[in-house]
C-alpha cells in the first residue's frame, strides 16, 4: 500500500460524502427517512465497492462475458482492491477518535451522574448479550443439534456474529478449527454481515416509526418544516458560527490546536490501555485475561477526560472551543460511518442455510423486541435515542450503534454517546468479543460446563441484568 493509495482513498471518501449530500438535498426519500450523508455514501460505497458491483462483476467474468473489465472489477469494485483496504481500516481508528471528543471542551459529569447515565444502558446490553446465548443454546439443543446435526456450539454464533462482529468471528477461527467445526466461522461470517445491514435496515424503519409517535426529541415527523430544513440545510436567518477563534492563526490554526488536543487525548488513552496490559500480564495474565480485550476507544474518552481535567484546571485563557471539537468529533463520525458501512464484507453461506436462517431470525426478532420492550423501562430518560444506539450494536459493530445515533441525533445533544461510552468500557472487556466471547465455546466444550451448565450461568446473568434494568434502575425503582 502506497502513500499516493492512501491519499487516494481520502480523496474518494471526501467526494463520496459530497455525493451523498447532493443525494439528500435532490431525493426526497432519503429526506423522509432522515438518512444523513454518511448513511447515503456508505450505500453508494456498498454497491460500487467489491460487496455488490465486484461480486456482479466476478459472476460475469466467471461466465466469461465482459472479458478484462469484469475481471478487473471483480476484485475490488469501481475503487479497488487497495482502496477498500485502507477504507477497511479507518472505522477501527475513528471509533477512538469519536470518544476523545465527548469531553473536551465540556464540563466533566460527576461520578454518580455517570454511574445512573451508563446504568440502564450497561443493564440493557448484558440483558441482549446474555439472551442471544439464551435463545442461542435453546435452539441448538431443540432444533439445531436434533434436526440438522450441528453442534451445539452452534447455540454461541448469535453473539460472536452480532455482537461481535467479523473481527470476532474471524479472530475465533483456530477455536472453531479445535472444536472440530471449521463450516461454524463461515456462519459468524454470515451473521455478522446480515447483523450489520439489519442493524441499519431495521434500525431506520425503528427510527421513522418513532420520529412519527413523536418519541424522539430531536427529530421533528417533518410537518411544518420547509424544504430547506428537509434537505438538511439551514436558512440563511438561522445559521450561527460553527467554531470560535481561541488563538490567533499567526501562532497556529485553531483548528490544528484542536486537532492536536483530540490527538493527544487518544494518545494517553493508549497509553493507559498499554499500562494495563503490562500490569495484568505482569500480575494475574496466567490465570485471566480481562484487559486484552478492551478495545482502545473507552479509554480514549478517558484519556478526553483526564485532558479536560487539566484543561480546566490551568488553561485561564479558555483556548479549547467546544464547537471546534463538535467539528472534528463530526467529521470522524461521517467517516467512520461511511467507511463501515462501505466496507461490509458480503458473504455468501452454501451450507446449513437452514441453521443459519432460523439462527438470524431469532437474532433480529430478540433485538427488535428487546429495544421495543426494555429500552423504555430500562432507560427512561433519552431512552428512544439510547435504546435505538444499543439496538445497533446488540446487532453489529459499535460503528452500527453510533450510526443509528448519527441518525436519530445529529446534533449530539442527548446524553447517548455518553451513556454508550461509559457503558462500553464495562461492557466490552467481557460481551462482543471479550472474555465471555472467547470463552464460550471452550466452555460449552467443557465436560465441567457443558451446554446446559453455559446455559443456566446465562440465564443467570439474563435474569440477574432484567432485574436490575427493571426494578433498580428504570422505570420500576421510580413507581
Amino acid at each position: 500500500m502506497t502513500p499516493d493509495t492512501v491519499g487516494l482513498a481520502l480523496l474518494l471518501l471526501g467526494a463520496l460524502l459530497l455525493v451523498s449530500k447532493l443525494v439528500r438535498v435532490g431525493w426526497k426519500l432519503p429526506q423522509r427517512l432522515h438518512l444523513p450523508g454518511s448513511v447515503i455514501g456508505g450505500g453508494i460505497a456498498l454497491l460500487l465497492g467489491p460487496g455488490v458491483l465486484g461480486r456482479l462483476m466476478g459472476w460475469l467474468s466467471d461466465r466469461g462475458l465482459g472479458g478484462g473489465l469484469t475481471e478487473g472489477l471483480s476484485r475490488g469494485g469501481l475503487f479497488g482492491p487497495d482502496v477498500v483496504s485502507v477504507w477497511s481500516a479507518l472505522p477501527g481508528l475513528l471509533v477512538s477518535v469519536v470518544f476523545a471528543t465527548l469531553f473536551l471542551g465540556k464540563p466533566l459529569p460527576r461520578f454518580r451522574e455517570s454511574a445512573v447515565l451508563a446504568g440502564g444502558n450497561l443493564a440493557f446490553g448484558v440483558t441482549v448479550a446474555s439472551g442471544q446465548y439464551v435463545i442461542g443454546l435453546l435452539l441448538a439443543l431443540l432444533v439445531l443439534a436434533p434436526l440438522f446435526d450441528v453442534p451445539v456450539i452452534s447455540g454461541a454464533l448469535i453473539e460472536i456474529g452480532f455482537m461481535g462482529g467479523n473481527g470476532t468471528a474471524v479472530g475465533l477461527g483456530d477455536t472453531f478449527d479445535r472444536a472440530g467445526w471449521a463450516e461454524g466461522q463461515d456462519l459468524a461470517l454470515g451473521l455478522a454481515t446480515v447483523g450489520l445491514l439489519s442493524g441499519i435496515i431495521v434500525g431506520v424503519v425503528l427510527l421513522n416509526r418513532g420520529v412519527r409517535r413523536g418519541a424522539s426529541g430531536f427529530l421533528g415527523s417533518g410537518t411544518g418544516r420547509t424544504d430547506k430544513e428537509r434537505a438538511g440545510l439551514v436558512e440563511r436567518g438561522d445559521r450561527s458560527e460553527g467554531a470560535t477563534m481561541t488563538v490567533h492563526p499567526s501562532s497556529i490554526d485553531p483548528l490544528t490546536l484542536h486537532v492536536g488536543l483530540v490527538a493527544l487525548a487518544v494518545l494517553v488513552g493508549q497509553l493507559i490501555l498499554t499500562g494495563l496490559r503490562w500490569l495484568e500480564r505482569a500480575l494475574w495474565a496466567d490465570a485471566v485475561q480481562v484487559m486484552a480485550y478492551v478495545p482502545l476507544f473507552p479509554l480514549a474518552m478517558v484519556g478526553g477526560a483526564l485532558l479536560q481535567l487539566l484543561i480546566g484546571r490551568f488553561d485561564r485563557g479558555d483556548v479549547v472551543d467546544q464547537k471546534t471539537v463538535e467539528r472534528i468529533q463530526g467529521l470522524s463520525l461521517d467517516l467512520l460511518i461511511l467507511t463501515s458501512i462501505g466496507t461490509v464484507p458480503l458473504r455468501g453461506i452454501t451450507a446449513d442455510l437452514a441453521v443459519f436462517a432460523i439462527l438470524a431470525v431469532a437474532g433480529i426478532l430478540w433485538s427488535l423486541c428487546a429495544f421495543l420492550f426494555l429500552a423504555p423501562r430500562m432507560m427512561p430518560d433519552q431512552w428512544f435515542e439510547r435504546g435505538l444506539g444499543e439496538f445497533g450494536k446488540s446487532l453489529g459493530i459499535t460503528a452500527t450503534g453510533l450510526a443509528m445515533m448519527r441518525m436519530v441525533d445529529p446534533e449530539m445533544k442527548s446524553s447517548a454517546y455518553l451513556a454508550f461510552g461509559y457503558k462500553q468500557l464495562i461492557f466490552e472487556p467481557f460481551f462482543a468479543g471479550g472474555l465471555v466471547t472467547a470463552a464460550a465455546i471452550p466452555l460449552i466444550l467443557s465436560p465441567h460446563v457443558g451446554p446446559v451448565g453455559f446455559l443456566a450461568i446465562m440465564a443467570a446473568v439474563l435474569a440477574g441484568s432484567l432485574f436490575t434494568g427493571l426494578f433498580v434502575l428504570g422505570r420500576g425503582r421510580r413507581r
